[in-house]
């Protein structure tokens, strides 16, 4: 490990997370839209579970890019419960939090979902509802590890970081990494993927029956420490190559999309230089399609 440059990079996020801002400047030009302006399906934004990205704040570009698309994007408040559920099509959970860890960001890192919850949710799926499950590296895997463990997937509640490029993940169809699939293929020429661009966060292991977009290589490594960016000499270390960081599956009549990290699917401006990390970096500029493309796919209209 590159201990000096992990140390530096260690203290930086705290920083950043403190000064992340939504860069709503970032509006790609979309060559067609799915719906004409405000009449596509609702999708509906988790904001009950102490979420560190919401429809008006840090997933602000998120909400912004999918209205750009004709999709109705709203805010779910409160527990989850049927009644709520089904005032939408697409339900999207982005790096909840049992309040516990709300600003204390060690172990232990409890579920941020009831086990009531969770049933409501494997249930809502299984009758055909969508679920687009995206949780980040330590404690927001651990607070959404038993949430994704009902749909078959391992969240390992750590950091992977790469040999070289440490916190950032470059992954890409021709090393194999990005893999070839229905959704990264999205519905003509226009729409494929062949290039990804991911910023720090967690890895999991699949089901037999879901499909990996993002996969890791040996580069990859996994730290698992007991409070988040403390890294020392005795955080447990392990490889995660195989392991995914972006995969989906069907489940009964519905569908689920799990990722590892969510910076990959919005646009800000981090520091005092208002860095872009996200949809809007230089190097990530197949990133919003790909969110296109996972929300065409979820889309149960689109069937």
């Amino acid at each position: 490990m590159k201990r000096i440059s992990l140390l530096g990079f260690m203290l930086f996020p705290f920083t950043i997370e403190a000064q992340q801002i939504p860069d709503t400047a970032y509006h790609p030009k979309l060559l067609s839209t799915e719906y004409t302006f405000s009449q596509g399906p609702v999708i509906l934004i988790d904001e009950g579970h102490h979420n560190f990205h919401t429809k008006d704040g840090r997933y602000q570009p998120f909400a912004s890019l999918l209205t750009q698309d004709g999709y109705q994007v709203k805010s779910y408040t409160g527990s989850i419960s049927s009644n709520k559920l089904a005032l939408g099509k697409i339900l999207v959970i982005s790096n909840a939090l049992h309040e516990s860890n709300v600003g204390h960001w060690y172990l232990p890192t409890p579920s941020a979902f009831t086990a009531e919850e969770i049933e409501e949710l494997r249930r809502w799926v299984l009758r055909g509802g969508r679920l687009f499950l995206i949780a980040d590296h330590m404690p927001l895997a651990g607070a959404a590890k038993d949430l994704a463990q009902v749909f078959g997937f391992e969240m390992s509640n750590g950091f992977v970081f790469h040999d070289s490029t440490e916190g950032v993940g470059y992954f890409n169809t021709v090393d194999g990494s990005l893999k070839q699939n229905i959704i990264t293929q999205g519905r003509n020429k226009n729409e494929e993927i062949n290039h990804i661009v991911t910023f720090t966060g967690q890895g999991f292991k699949i089901p037999e029956d879901a499909q990996s977009i993002l996969t890791f290589d040996s580069k990859y490594y996994n730290l698992m420490p007991d409070t988040a960016w403390a890294f020392h000499s005795s955080t447990p270390r392990a490889s995660v190559s195989g392991w995914s960081q972006g995969a989906f599956k069907e489940y009964g009549k519905g569908k689920i999309v799990v990722f590892g990290e969510a910076a990959m699917f919005t646009a800000q401006l981090a520091g005092a230089e208002l860095k872009k990390i996200g949809m809007n970096a230089e190097s990530a500029g197949e990133n919003y399609q790909l969110l296109l493309n996972i929300i065409h796919w979820l889309d149960p209209s689109r069937q």
